[in-house]
């Protein structure tokens, strides 16, 4: 959708993005520019480069970068349109739209004032007679009625079509509700209430907005627990339950757990920092939406063998990230029948008590050690050639420490566990450590022998046909972002010229900016495109130019580009005048403008 040019520049300048980024992300400035850990993926050395000059950031690590505008796209996960509105609310900008574009706004606030209406309904059914049979569940679970109200906790009725009768008594349509996946369509074109006879828990946003719902059955029903498909407004991967009440935590860390209702169980304890994840393992969305609030995490997934997989995705996600993390893992239970069972962290609370669980969480292990101890676990230690194959084993994971001092603290620790010396132990460390170093410089030494694909977009679509022509097309939109005065009279290279077709679209909408006066700002013409796109743009002009005898540099680009394209035409090689580059040399003399 297309907003008025003149509105996104000034969006755009109203919208510092140093500004902006900081009330995310942590930055630092050096020598001019801004450096921070990036918010797109998990990180400890920061990578994530801003540059106020250019209104711009790049991440070296992920390749994500782009403007203002695509930074709230990814970071608040909104669509171009709710974006641009976010930042002119922020500005205090009134956004002109056309009715098409007011529509689509419409629609999406439509499905979220929807939820929300949802949500009540559900609440209130909770407070009535008719939802007597849910209040006696939560009664069951010990879940006190404030703790309910907290998390805005309702009832949906054993019946059909409760809630469609009610939502389009309030004026919301079917196809809102089938939108919404509050109801759903059956063979014949029926419809019914998806959620009947179940606890309900509307799934709050970061922003406040009810978005989805997760639910319980009450009865032996399958399946147990049933959430919102993913909507418009909706995407589990980026979402996590009780965050938005996690959020105001002054507790030091956020702990990671599984079920809603373990979820529910540990705030009324008074573990405040509980958040779950919607039915997903750990995503790469929901540690970027965690660093926003903490830089601790403690991961309490039942102690079974599916829990003890979602620990070590989880772990492998946040390896090497700026994230402190440690692993909590419950004790199996006892029951009157000597039986020793799992337990999640509701079953923990209940049967131990809130103290115990905060003795657990104080001596909650690190990742390192939970996988140490995931990794002894498999071996007979009686046995030498379990011995042997532990050794092995362990040296690798030890080796992908990044740290001398650490992978010697966890040596020595598992050399006693394998009732070695510390000595050998540290011979089969040093050699995993350097086999995977080895490995490490052969990827290296095939990329720098291969330095075409070095020089090519990370994204297979964006990739260049004629390198050479490209690397000029690159060299050109850096000079004239850097000099604006480069601009001749004239465009002395057509669009259709670039032999990559984003290099010139970015070529031809800086003239046309020239040509209307306003200012080239990258930041504007990156909220037109794709992220990929964005993206590489961004690599492209945080690289350095000299703008030493930057006339020169530029007619040597122009003839290439020039060049190239008569030649993929068929036409004859030519060697223009270049004019309009002359002009520029007459007026700021054969070196050009020297630029820092």
């Amino acid at each position: 959708m297309a907003f008025p040019q003149n509105f996104m520049d000034e969006l755009v300048a109203r919208n510092d993005i140093v500004d902006v980024v900081n009330s995310f992300v942590p930055l630092i400035s050096k020598g001019g520019s801004y450096w921070g850990c990036c918010p797109f993926h998990s990180e400890k050395t920061p990578s994530f480069h801003v540059l106020p000059d250019k209104q711009i950031y790049y991440c070296f690590g992920c390749k994500k970068g782009g403007g203002v505008v695509n930074f709230i796209m990814d970071i608040e996960n909104l669509p171009f349109p709710d974006a641009v509105r976010f930042l002119a609310k922020r500005a205090g900008m009134e956004v002109p739209e056309e009715e098409g574009d007011r529509e689509a706004g419409r629609r999406r606030q439509r499905l979220l004032d929807l939820n929300r209406d949802a949500a009540r309904f559900y609440y209130q059914l909770l407070q009535q007679p008719e939802g007597r049979a849910v209040q006696e569940y939560l009664d069951r679970r010990q879940i006190k009625k404030s703790t309910a109200v907290k998390f805005g906790m309702g009832a949906s009725l054993d019946a059909w079509d409760v809630l469609l009768n009610a939502m389009t008594k309030k004026g919301y349509t079917k196809a809102e509700l089938l939108e919404a996946g509050l109801v759903v369509q059956n063979k014949n074109g029926g419809l019914y209430d998806k959620f009947r006879n179940r606890l309900m828990l509307p799934v709050v946003d970061t922003r406040g907005d009810v978005v989805a719902f997760g639910s319980r059955v009450l009865d032996k029903s399958e399946p147990k627990y049933m959430n919102s498909s993913e909507t418009p407004v909706y995407s589990k991967r980026r979402v996590l339950y009780g965050l938005n009440l996690a959020k105001k935590t002054k507790r030091p860390n956020i702990i990671l757990c599984e079920g809603n209702l373990d979820i529910v169980t540990l705030h009324q304890a008074g573990f405040d920092n509980a958040v779950a994840s919607m039915g997903t393992a750990l995503t790469v969305e929901q540690t970027r939406l965690l660093s926003r609030f903490t830089k601790e995490l403690v991961l309490c997934y039942d102690n079974d063998n599916a829990g003890k997989i979602a620990t070590e995705r989880a772990l492998q996600i946040l390896n090497g990230s700026e994230f402190s993390v440690k692993v909590l893992q419950l004790p199996r239970r006892r029951t009157e029948d000597g039986e020793l069972v799992k337990q999640d962290a509701d079953d923990f609370i209940k049967f131990q008590g809130p103290d115990a669980f905060e003795r657990l969480l104080s001596g909650s292990e690190n990742g390192v050690e939970f996988r140490m101890a995931q990794v002894a676990g498999k071996y007979d230690f009686t046995s030498d050639e379990a011995r042997v194959a532990y050794c092995g084993e362990i040296s690798d994971l030890l080796a992908s420490l990044p740290g001398a001092v650490e992978r010697e603290v966890y040596t020595v620790r598992a050399a006693e566990t394998a009732k070695i010396t510390p000595e050998a132990m540290r011979l089969e460390v040093q050699r995993a450590f350097k086999r995977r170093t080895s490995r490490e410089k052969r990827a290296e030494l095939r990329k720098d022998l291969n330095p075409a694909a070095q020089l090519q977009p990370k994204e297979r679509s964006l990739r260049y046909e004629n390198l050479r022509s490209a690397r000029a097309e690159e060299g050109i939109l850096r000079l004239l972002y850097r000099d604006p005065e480069l601009f001749p009279g004239e465009p002395p290279l057509r669009e259709e010229q670039f032999s990559s077709p984003l290099l010139g679209r970015a070529y031809a909408r800086m003239w046309q900016a020239k040509a209307e006066g306003r200012t080239m700002s990258p930041a504007t013409l990156f909220s037109e495109l794709e992220p990929e796109a964005a993206s590489h743009l961004s690599a492209i002009l945080q690289q350095p130019e000299s703008t030493q005898n930057a006339a020169q540099a530029m007619a040597d680009y122009i003839r290439i580009i020039q060049t190239e394209a008569d030649k993929r035409a068929g036409g004859a090689d030519v060697d223009p005048l270049l004019a309009a580059t002359e002009k520029y040399k007459d007026k700021k003399g054969t070196g050009g403008k020297q630029h820092g």
